[in-house]
């Protein structure tokens, strides 16, 4: 069977699934394997459970003619993603980056959305699967899609615009993050920059944050709209204050987040930003921008008791840690806790990284700071106020709490799940 008829299927179903606990009525099921499942072997299952048709890879369990046999089934995924999205014909915006990828996505579809029918990826499906069923999520009723983007290694990015085929690109930052398996800070700036090269080959358009050097000059020959805090961009949108939600000034307005920290400011301008150039009204952008409240252990600001917790356990970096750090020992805060859990994914820079991590934190002005996980256990530090724990359940074991009015900041990858402190404030 051809893409063409398979999508000509696909039309007519209520979606793609590639979960058998997930099934609803008249969908298609893709038998993906992973390395400790073989989809196919859920395919009936899938049809038993009301799945319009299954696409399998392999012949033995082709059993009715509602089981589809194809070559490859993430193949078949990604190809039917890619003819979807031509046969829609909208514009496409990708984002990627090393921080603020989610958060900025939900920014940008929170103003797109005040005026535009959008399909925007859930949470961070972002990957070779997240990306073909966020395109295969859109309909004839969408206007506008956005696509967030993630990869850990070279050409990921690059395959994606593949499929994705878009028409406007925005990268937040380039960052320490997947140093493992981008090999140095120059693999991260030229994977994220495969969007850039993308964009340029096929003539279209970059979202650009003049402040950041590094994109600049990797943008240099590609169509740009910029913005910044000076009258040199497309777009000046300031910086007014963070107390500890950011505040901005764009076009006489002030506009109050629900945002902290100084690092989502550019999330946020990158979205007004782009608002401007879909012709959105200032009120639209500020009632966006002032209506959107992070979740997902993003940033969030969470009253426990007589606890302030900026909750930001979602995922966590070189980068991403220092900024949050930076951002936390400026807070108007008597007394200030901290609870920092290992950064996952560095390779054989995760000992340099988390060394530096440690110095730094150890030289703020914090009451408490307690490092959790095996990286920072093996950090050195002689400050009596820096406590190391080799697990959550070490910290667990062994904690006692001192204040009763403390602000707390709660840091980590999201392997280690550091929302779980929660339960012991």
């Amino acid at each position: 069977m051809t893409i063409t008829q398979i999508h000509q299927l696909f039309l007519a179903s209520n979606g793609v699934c590639t979960d058998t606990r997930k099934i609803e009525p008249n969908v298609i099921f893709f038998a993906l394997k992973g390395e400790n499942f073989n989809g196919n072997t859920y395919a009936q299952k899938a049809i038993e459970h009301g799945a319009a048709y299954a696409i399998i890879d392999e012949a033995a369990f082709k059993t009715t003619e509602k089981h589809i046999l194809v070559d490859n089934v993430l193949q078949t995924l990604q190809d039917l993603a890619s003819f979807h999205r031509k046969h829609l014909n909208i514009p496409i915006i990708a984002l990627t980056g090393s921080n603020g990828k989610t958060t900025t996505k939900e920014l940008i579809n929170s103003v797109l959305s005040s005026s535009f029918k959008t399909t925007a990826t859930i949470g961070n499906l972002n990957n070779h699967i997240g990306v073909p069923l966020t395109l295969l999520s859109m309909t004839k009723e969408t206007q506008i899609g956005i696509v967030e983007m993630g990869a850990n290694h070279l050409e990921e990015i690059a395959f994606l615009c593949s499929i994705a085929t878009p028409d406007y690109g925005y990268i937040t930052n380039i960052g320490k993050a997947h140093l493992e398996g981008f090999g140095s800070i120059e693999g991260v700036l030229k994977g994220k920059t495969e969007l850039y090269d993308y964009l340029k080959r096929h003539n279209k358009l970059v979202f650009l944050n003049l402040e950041d050097q590094k994109l600049v000059n990797a943008s240099s020959g590609i169509k740009t709209y910029s913005f910044s805090q000076s009258n040199a961009s497309d777009v000046m949108i300031k910086l007014e204050g963070t107390d500890p939600n950011v505040i901005i000034s764009y076009q006489d307005s002030i506009i109050h987040s629900n945002l902290i920290g100084q690092y989502n400011f550019t999330n946020i301008a990158a979205a007004i930003a782009i608002g401007s150039h879909f012709k959105i009204s200032l009120s639209k952008i500020k009632h966006a921008i002032e209506s959107y409240t992070p979740t997902n252990n993003r940033s969030q600001i969470i009253k426990k008791g007589e606890h302030t917790i900026i909750l930001d356990a979602y995922n966590a970096n070189p980068s991403s840690m220092e900024a949050a750090i930076h951002n936390f020992v400026q807070l108007q805060y008597n007394t200030k806790i901290v609870f920092l859990g290992d950064m996952f994914e560095l390779g054989n820079d995760a000992a340099l990284e988390h060394q530096k991590i440690t110095d730094k934190i150890s030289n703020t002005e914090t009451e408490e700071v307690y490092l959790i996980g095996n990286h920072f256990f093996a950090t050195k530090c002689t400050n009596p106020n820096v406590h190391k724990f080799k697990s959550y359940e070490d910290l667990e074991a062994n904690w006692t709490l001192k204040n009763q009015k403390d602000v707390i900041l709660i840091k980590g990858s999201r392997g280690m799940k550091l929302e779980r402190i929660l339960d012991l404030l």
